[in-house]
């Protein structure tokens, strides 16, 4: 059955950049999807697709499956529609829709850059594919609505905005309760709970494909991180200066640890704990300070960025946008629970 606003009361998602806002899903029906794109002899080009069924020029989407999250939809549906594994870029505006039903629908979309793969219709909801120019595009898509994520993506092109790496914050999933741990902190294990949320925080992160993998070293944070680095074949890399005992001693050597991962510039993830995430959102505002022209401008990057205490609930993610083109700063902002059924 899919996934809709209704029958999965624990989706949540909220994303900002300079000129998007979105808040939460509203509608009854959800799907999501991309605008694929690359460059060729210095022109932006984006891939369309045809669907049969329809008769319509699109792009690849579809509705969520039980208990799957928007970014995670949108990456699967690429997949079977037209062949391509792609990592998720910035998010581009949501498209909204009535049905004959009457029903609401929202299509949540990202931009994903293609480089060496080929897009290979799955002759079942999509039978043709045309890489073509944004204006070629806008010829050819059929539903109006599909313009508007188009011209999100040209701009940001324009203000190179486009190219992007991901810098994933993850807060450790739920872990035994303190008061019924009576040996080391650091060897605090997750509950059950918390290990149904490893598994969810495995699915969420190949949205993003982070392939370098940091933690705090104590076992909570490992564990949570563990399915994702053993399906994945990464190393992961502790750093003990996240430790929440050690980033409450000394937090500007934690700060500087958050720095030096920023500024690699790389798909990053980095599990941390709850006392913690100030520290790591922190150097995100800083990071957004040289991406946005003026104040309003940063607000609106940040708009998406938790302000209270917990900030992020166990198995959360913020994924950071980095822009290649602009000596990496952040130029938009994503939030996710993870599913733990």
């Amino acid at each position: 059955m899919p996934t809709t606003a209704s029958t999965y009361p624990g989706l949540t998602a909220a994303r900002s950049a300079e000129h998007l806002w979105d808040e939460a899903p509203r509608a009854t029906v959800l799907a999501a999807g991309v605008l694929p794109w690359r460059i060729r002899a210095g022109e932006l080009e984006v891939l369309i697709i045809h669907r049969p069924r329809y008769n319509d020029w699109s792009w690849p989407k579809g509705k969520l499956d039980d208990g799957e999250t928007l970014p995670e939809c949108a990456v699967r549906e690429t997949r079977e529609e037209i062949g391509l594994d792609i990592r998720l870029g910035i998010p581009l505006p949501v498209t909204h829709y009535t049905l004959k039903s009457g029903a609401s629908k929202e299509v949540w979309y990202w931009a994903a850059e293609v480089t060496k793969q080929e897009a290979t219709p799955d002759h079942g909801e999509v039978d043709k594919v045309a890489w073509v120019s944004p204006k070629k595009a806008r010829s050819k898509l059929t539903n109006d609505g599909d313009v508007l994520p188009l011209e999100a993506l040209e701009q940001a092109h324009a203000e190179r905005r486009l190219r992007t790496t991901p810098f994933v914050v993850l807060r450790h999933a739920k872990a035994k309760p303190r008061s019924s741990w009576t040996r080391a902190e650091g060897e605090r294990p997750l509950a059950a709970t918390g290990r149904r949320q490893a598994l969810a925080v495995r699915a969420l992160l190949q949205a993003w494909k982070p392939v370098k993998i940091a933690s705090s070293p104590w076992r909570r944070c490992v564990e949570t991180v563990a399915p994702y680095v053993q399906s994945t074949k990464r190393s992961l890399k502790e750093i003990s200066a996240l430790t929440e005992k050690k980033a409450g001693k000394n937090p500007k050597r934690a700060g500087r640890e958050i720095v030096g991962l920023l500024d690699r510039g790389r798909p990053q993830l980095v599990c941390m704990h709850r006392p913690v995430l100030p520290l790591a959102l922190q150097q995100l505002r800083a990071w957004t300070l040289e991406a946005a022209t003026t104040s309003e401008r940063h607000q609106a990057i940040l708009r998406a960025l938790p302000t209270a205490d917990p900030y992020l609930r166990p198995g959360g993610v913020i994924v950071a946008h980095q822009s290649v083109d602009r000596e990496g700063w952040i130029v938009a902002i994503e939030v996710y629970d993870a599913y733990d059924g």
